[in-house]
């Protein structure tokens, strides 16, 4: 049951008339079972999986915050972890490692047996597993109290709108807003239909608009070399369009029913170096890996190449989050290998385009370092985008050394158009540091920029829409 498709809304009007009309803890209750009926139209398969994580947490949840033995506490904590990460483990990545080591039985001239596994990756998992995790972790380090209703808990493992690719919520964030009675006003459902607007003409304009042109260079057995710098750029627009545009979509929804969702996004590719661009993209993500894992690590304690061993370690493990293939994993230590040389060369000094917004010089500046940077982040999609380690290769290669000409097929015109009216948005929040600019307008420009939304959503959104990207996370 896919956002863009017809049954979904139409789902979200049954749920959103229930809602209205019942009392705040029932109102929990027909969540529940609507984002069961949700995830259960994927596989019905797949609810035996987020059950079981919901109630093992739960369980350990408790049992851990009335422990006060710090052995016990740690072994309620290795439970916890094992259930989560070994779901993962079997499901998203037992399949990889078999065949990672047949490869290389092979390559020592041992020929195994093939042996193949027909695993069903379940859709979600990698995010309420994470999601689960770091409620247990937080009642670990007592910075969390468990909820006590089991019900409201597993509405916190499993609404709907942000089950199958987030963002990946804190308990100390989405647990107030189910517990806590939800007010509902005009307002809230009004900034909740203009973020579905936003993510809808993201997603079926251009993130899908651009994809026959991304996916013809990369089943290409001989693209250009500037078939191939387009098709890394187009890239990185589309992945960014097709998140961000689930993100938005995803938050609209729930703020129309009166939960606030945490922002994910904050105009990635206006980032000027690979820290900042970090605290831009996947924020729910990267704040993850950084309390959880990087700071458990040692985070930046312990000297300079420790701190570089642990961004690494942290990066690469992000990395194969996204997916169980060695693409992943080289996308993780590219990322990991700018943030440990920006610390190590530009973090010291002066952060490029730091006086931005205090003098001429400063705008231009940050401008050369915005654009130079986001070559460097697109290259780093084409490891993520690429179907194995030859194509990364050849086309590294061609981008030095392909053929001249341009044989990439041409984007449609309103995934163009799509593309300039979602630039100068994200020019509006960036500048003016609101989410809402626009609500300050006139009553008749903003009604002008709804009907124009929906004018370019109705007319210039492709007849064939794809999966979101990061269902296959």
């Amino acid at each position: 049951m896919l956002f863009t498709e017809p049954k979904f809304w139409a789902f979200f009007a049954v749920v959103s008339l229930a809602y209205v009309i019942l009392p705040h803890r029932v109102q929990n209750r027909m969540l529940l079972v609507a984002s069961y009926v949700f995830y259960g139209a994927w596989d019905w398969r797949f609810l035996s999986l987020i059950m079981l994580s919901t109630v093992v947490d739960y369980l350990i949840g408790l049992r851990m915050h009335s422990t006060v033995q710090e052995t016990r506490r740690r072994w309620l904590l290795f439970v916890s972890l094992a259930v989560n990460l070994g779901m993962l483990a079997v499901f998203k990545y037992l399949g990889f490692f078999v065949n990672s080591f047949q490869n290389m039985l092979a390559g020592f001239g041992y020929v195994a047996d093939p042996f193949t596994l027909s695993i069903i990756l379940p859709v979600g998992i990698s995010f309420y597993t994470f999601q689960t995790l770091s409620y247990t972790i937080d009642i670990y380090r007592r910075e969390l109290k468990p909820v006590r209703d089991f019900l409201d808990f597993a509405l916190f493992v499993a609404f709907f709108p942000q089950l199958v690719a987030g963002p990946i919520e804190r308990a100390r964030n989405l647990l107030p807003n189910i517990t806590a009675p939800r007010v509902l006003s005009w307002e809230s459902a009004g900034r909740g239909v203009v973020l579905c607007l936003i993510g809808l003409i993201k997603k079926v304009v251009i993130a899908d608009g651009l994809a026959p042109s991304v996916d013809a260079i990369y089943a290409s057995p001989g693209p250009t070399r500037l078939d191939v710098i387009f098709a890394t750029w187009l890239f990185a627009i589309q992945i960014y369009c097709d998140f961000s545009g689930y993100t938005d979509i995803a938050r609209g929804v729930a703020k129309m029913l009166g939960f606030r969702l945490m922002r994910n996004f904050a105009q990635p590719y206006f980032a000027a170096d690979p820290q900042e661009f970090w605290r831009r993209w996947h924020i729910s993500l990267s704040t993850w890996l950084r309390d959880y894992l990087y700071i458990s690590l040692g985070g930046n304690r312990g000297g300079h190449w420790k701190t570089y061993r642990n961004l690494m370690a942290t990066m690469t493990l992000g990395g194969l989050w996204h997916g169980a293939a060695w693409n992943f994993v080289a996308w993780g230590l590219y990322q990991g290998g700018l943030l440990a040389f920006h610390r190590a060369f530009v973090g010291p000094h002066r952060r490029v385009g730091e006086g931005a917004r205090r003098s001429a010089l400063g705008w231009v500046l940050r401008i050369v370092a915005i654009v130079l940077f986001f070559q460097v982040v697109s290259y780093g999609w084409l490891l993520f985008r690429a179907s194995s380690f030859g194509q990364i290769v050849d086309f590294t290669r061609r981008i030095f050394y392909g053929p001249p000409g341009l044989t990439i097929p041409e984007p449609p015109f309103p995934a163009l158009v799509g593309l300039g009216f979602l630039l100068i948005w994200d020019l509006c929040i960036e500048l003016s540091g609101n989410v809402k600019f626009y609500a300050s307008w006139h009553p008749i420009i903003r009604a002008g920029l709804y009907a124009g939304m929906i004018y370019l959503l109705a007319f210039g959104a492709t007849t064939q829409t794809s999966a979101f990207i990061y269902f296959q996370f």
